[in-house]
């Protein structure tokens, strides 16, 4: 290997890491305030892309149409838990909170999309469609079973999954698609390229990590959080609704998968079921940080891009089983250093 391609090899490596750091961080935030390892991540990203792919072609994306089905669905389950209260007025702020707006993304997105949008209302637009994924699917699937175990809450996660995957491919379909760089031009430095959309993937990255340590340190809400994750009991009793907190943090969550996969479209090609590798390494990442530290969650992710990307020109036909096979040896290290505890609240 020489020193060119060494660098083109790093370039890549940071630019995975830096998907996976956005991904990892979601699953630690997400884990923190709620304890659900958020399998279902990935299908954030590649339905961001697969959304945005479509209005750049000035068609009407499936994602409304699933935003809806979401809505009514949450929309069930809030009757059906409050089934001894239902009154005219309950029914129709029910139906109004969780049918009204995505019904109302329904139009707008009719109206929009073959007006050959410019690109910041395409991603704006796409944001708005995928961001209320992430309080709808709590809703659904995690806020009825929030106090269950880790264990049912992974299963569930699982489940959700399972169901994202058969959706995308009913609504979205099964081919492949790719995104126009948000970036054009190169940079030339010495023997290395370095595209624009390379670069708007680490600018932004950096930008989102800052703004989410800031967020963190220096607001009441983000000192909320850092409360649920620390004592979710505790958090409620000097009244922190843990409920709100869980469904903020899929909010977010949501939010980042969008913001990546609007990233990753123009450097890769996206399918229906793209996202649950993203998940996956992101996954790697989030668990050499031990579900909690935020730093060392970006650090792994960063590994585990340039792992892959190194492992993709030495071994391309094992970079997956390499890069899986990392995980080993921090879980055996945590087992042996961490005493058991059972499942509190």
């Amino acid at each position: 290997m020489d020193p060119t391609i060494a660098l083109f090899l790093l370039q890549d490596g940071i630019i995975n890491g830096a998907i996976y750091a956005l991904a990892g961080i979601a699953l630690v935030l997400v884990f923190s305030v709620t304890r659900v390892i958020l399998v279902p991540q990935g299908e954030f990203v590649a339905f961001a892309t697969l959304t945005l792919a479509a209005l750049e072609k000035g068609s009407v994306p499936a994602t409304p149409w699933l935003l809806l089905a979401m809505g009514a669905l949450a929309a069930l389950v809030a009757l059906y838990e409050t089934r001894r209260q239902l009154s005219p007025l309950r029914v129709g702020r029910i139906v109004g909170l969780y049918v009204g707006g995505p019904l109302a993304l329904v139009a707008i997105t009719h109206w929009l999309a073959p007006l050959g949008l410019g690109m910041v209302w395409r991603i704006l637009l796409t944001i708005a469609l995928i961001t209320p994924m992430g309080p709808l699917m709590y809703r659904i699937a995690f806020q009825p079973i929030a106090n269950a175990s880790v264990l049912i809450l992974l299963i569930a996660a699982f489940g959700v999954h399972m169901c994202l995957t058969g959706l995308g491919l009913g609504f979205f379909g099964p081919e492949g698609v790719g995104t126009a760089p948000l970036v054009e031009g190169m940079v030339t430095l010495g023997d290395l390229v370095i595209s624009g959309q390379s670069i708007a993937v680490v600018a932004t990255t950096a930008a989102l990590l800052i703004a989410f340590a800031v967020f963190f340190e220096r607001t009441l809400a983000g000192r909320a959080f850092r409360a649920c994750s620390s004592n979710r009991l505790g958090a409620r009793l000097v009244g922190i609704p843990t409920a709100l907190a869980g469904q903020a943090a899929f909010t977010v969550a949501a939010l980042i998968g969008a913001i990546s996969g609007i990233l990753v479209g123009p450097i890769m090609t996206v399918y229906y079921d793209s996202g649950f590798l993203i998940g996956l390494k992101a996954f790697i990442a989030a668990i050499i940080g031990g579900l909690v530290y935020y730093p060392l969650t970006v650090a792994a992710a960063l590994g585990v891009g340039l792992l892959e990307a190194f492992s993709s020109f030495w071994a391309s036909s094992y970079k997956e089983v390499i890069v899986f096979t990392i995980i080993i040896p921090f879980l055996a290290w945590r087992s042996l250093t961490t005493h058991h505890l059972a499942d509190q609240e």
